[in-house]
């Protein structure tokens, strides 16, 4: 096992250690999925709201669902956690043979659409636990067997949460949104632009021009600054540390958030303390 993180890919199935404290370097989760925490825990950033989550919990993802994500050891045990992922084929062919019997969006009114939701229940606590005995696996496993704990997962989801068919069989693509304000809401999310272009419903030619004509900076550049901006306001006014911001503000190390703020402003971000 590595000191830093030790991924085992099973198709739509994900085992995930690590041993130390590990900030994710992807942002974005591109399709529908749960994940259960064996050990350690992990905290959710979303703008300056975090959310922790520890073992025993199942988490629920949106499709294109945006966080800075930290994963933490617990004191005698790695993180250890399990994810299982609901692509868009699979979902298609799910409802395909189990249709819902009221359109999602008419039966979204008055349903809460959280990007990540928590749940804890002995129906999860069963699957999962024989589900861990395929972490140590050292072959493939068989298509059909994959679809077989995809489909119990996404059955034991529907009985614990009925509505979450509003979300799991709408299939639509993200339409054009209003591009400033999806930019200042996350700008510190570390999403390549090709993905930003997807999310706000534009093509990357499209995209591009657009944020030149709205912000007259290349958008690389533009989420540098915006990010080291946001970076010396936490330190300065709201007195956190360097340690703490970088995370916040989508660097994916310490050392290169020191890089990029002495560049920015002339000094280092530890003077500002």
């Amino acid at each position: 096992m590595s000191d830093n993180s030790h991924p085992y890919t099973i198709q739509d199935i994900f085992f995930s250690c690590t041993e130390k404290k590990h900030l994710s370097k992807e942002s974005i989760v591109p399709e529908h999925g749960i994940s259960h925490i064996y050990s350690g825990d992990v905290t959710l950033i979303e703008e300056n709201k975090r959310k922790t989550f520890r073992a025993g919990d199942t988490i629920f993802f949106r499709r294109n669902f945006l966080a800075n994500t930290l994963k933490q050891p617990a004191i005698d045990a790695p993180f250890k956690s399990v994810s299982i992922f609901f692509t868009q084929s699979f979902l298609k062919n799910y409802y395909a043979a189990h249709p819902v019997k009221e359109s999602p969006l008419k039966s979204m009114e008055g349903y809460s659409l959280d990007t990540a939701r928590v749940w804890k229940n002995t129906l999860f606590d069963s699957f999962f636990n024989s589900l861990s005995l395929y972490n140590d696996f050292s072959g493939p496993l068989s298509d059909d067997l994959i679809q077989i704990k995809v489909a119990e997962a996404i059955t034991i989801v529907r009985s614990i949460d009925p509505g979450i068919d509003v979300i799991l069989s709408e299939f639509s693509e993200p339409g054009k949104i209003d591009l400033e304000d999806f930019m200042h809401k996350n700008y510190y999310y570390n999403v390549p632009i090709e993905r930003l272009s997807y999310l706000t419903g534009r093509s990357v030619a499209t995209f591009k021009r657009d944020f030149k004509k709205l912000f007259h900076l290349p958008p690389q550049k533009w989420l540098i600054q915006k990010r080291l901006r946001q970076a010396h306001f936490l330190i300065s006014e709201q007195k956190q540390k360097p340690s703490e911001v970088y995370i916040q503000v989508g660097f994916e190390s310490l050392s290169h958030f020191s890089v990029a703020f002495k560049q920015q402003f002339g000094y280092n971000p530890s003077t500002l303390g």
